[in-house]
């Protein structure tokens, strides 16, 4: 009889070798070491299933995941959307990624999903702050206690929420223990060292949440044998109105005065210049890693890279931008206005000039806690932050996004158009994006707003 034993993120068969060979084991090779075939943990189901067609008697130390009772402790009942998901998701073989725009309740479909399953499971998320709201819903659905592995925790219960980098640290010790694993935002999966995390595991049953799935380089594919295939898609536009709330997109495109205009340009001669000589395409394979590598080896490049870092930071914050962002903080005083750029520089600058509160990576956890409440309760109408906030963030009262700048990344821009759809009565959103005129800006803008979530919207 064969017996199949957890190790370190793997599965070892024991058994007779020529057995073992015979019968062609998914992802198993031969481990001279321990003289035992080997495989990644993650090939587990395909190895037991395989063994059951076969109707090959095995003993299974693999496992060691519990059979749970979970029942909700409310009776919310779920939007037919999320429904179809899990149905989705279950009739794949619980197996699969499940695509929903922010704020349309992919946290229930996973609860949904672990009722389903009723094993042992692990919830994946980016950040602390989503490993605590995690926490805190689990908590409140079911009468479980919940481990946390992460931000100074190392506690593994049945039912665990760990960040991506604590569980492909310690996933090797506790692979083992959970049947369900869910990677929320699992766009942040692919790359060498995340990825592990998804072959260290032995769980059978695979869900993968996000709300912006194709990333720049292309990546996502290797999520189809880490979860899945994505099983289940729901686009902002078909949701909006009635799961979340209507909106509309405004471009706002804005001068740089002559003096921005006559620096922006001369910089931007300086490192175009330099790109050229050098043979660089910025939108070709590796070509940001190219300048870098260029720039770093003489004062000419340095010259270059300072060059291409000033002509970005006028047209990110122009004084025109800052006009138009005054005017909108006060047509929209009554809001709650979300302002978003992508440096820290110009956060600080607005919320100096303005006065309102700031949020960046630099903010102690605590603040930014009490920021974000008193933004809910209404105590605070406006808040700057630069990418701290794309993700992982609940501000249900947000009805006013403003985009300074920004990356070219569409992910980004809906992201940031998501923090604000969170449907409540009667609530109408508006994402305003402010573009300097004929400046790479305009090339960045076009890109982000391929998402279907911006056709047919407005303009000015």
């Amino acid at each position: 009889m064969l017996r199949l034993e957890f190790d370190r993120g793997t599965i070892l068969v024991h058994g007779d070798r020529t057995r073992v060979d015979d019968l062609k084991l998914p992802g198993c090779a031969y481990d001279r070491r321990v003289s035992l075939y080997r495989a990644p943990a993650r090939n587990y189901r395909e190895i037991i299933t395989l063994l059951a067609d076969r109707d090959v008697p095995y003993q299974d130390d693999a496992r060691s995941y519990e059979k749970l009772e979970l029942a909700f402790q409310s009776d919310r009942s779920p939007f037919p959307y999320q429904q179809e998901a899990v149905d989705a998701w279950w009739q794949a073989g619980g197996r699969g990624v499940v695509v929903l725009p922010t704020g349309s309740g992919k946290t229930f479909v996973a609860l949904m999903a672990m009722g389903r399953v009723q094993r042992g499971t692990l919830v994946v998320v980016p950040t602390i702050d989503l490993m605590q709201q995690w926490y805190g819903v689990i908590s409140s659905q079911f009468d479980i206690e919940v481990g946390l592995i992460g931000g100074g925790y190392y506690d593994v219960e049945p039912v665990t929420v760990s960040t991506y980098d604590s569980a492909y640290l310690h996933m090797e010790r506790f692979g083992d223990r959970f049947g369900l694993v869910v990677f929320d935002e699992c766009h942040h999966l692919p790359g060498p060292s995340y990825l592990m995390t998804a072959d260290l595991s032995l769980a059978p049953y695979r869900l993968g949440l996000t709300a912006t799935l194709e990333r720049e380089d292309g990546a996502e594919d290797q999520l189809k044998v880490a979860i899945g295939e994505t099983v289940y898609r729901q686009e902002i536009r078909a949701l909006s109105g009635e799961y979340l709330s209507g909106y509309e997109t405004i471009k706002i495109s804005v001068r740089l005065s002559p003096e921005e205009r006559a620096e922006y340009q001369e910089e931007r001669n300086i490192y175009r210049a330099f790109l050229e000589r050098h043979r660089i395409s910025l939108s070709g394979p590796n070509g940001w890693v190219r300048f870098l590598a260029a720039t770093s080896r003489s004062e000419e490049g340095r010259r270059a890279f300072r060059a291409y870092r000033i002509q970005k930071a006028i047209a990110q914050g122009s004084q025109a931008k800052l006009r138009v962002l005054e005017r909108l903080i006060r047509q929209h005083r009554q809001d709650r206005m979300l302002i978003f750029t992508s440096d820290n520089e110009t956060v600080y600058r607005i919320s100096r000039r303005f006065l309102i509160p700031a949020i960046t990576h630099q903010t102690k956890v605590k603040e930014r806690h009490e920021l974000l409440a008193a933004f809910n309760a209404g105590d605070y109408p406006f808040l700057v932050t630069s990418r701290v906030l794309n993700e992982g963030v609940d501000v249900p009262e947000a009805n006013v996004a403003v985009v300074l700048s920004g990356s070219g990344s569409v992910r980004e821009h809906v992201q940031r158009l998501g923090r604000i759809l969170r449907r409540v009565e009667g609530k109408h959103a508006i994402l305003y994006e402010l573009v300097a005129e004929q400046t790479g800006e305009e090339y960045a803008s076009s890109r982000r707003r391929q998402h279907s979530a911006y056709r047919k919207s407005g303009g000015t």
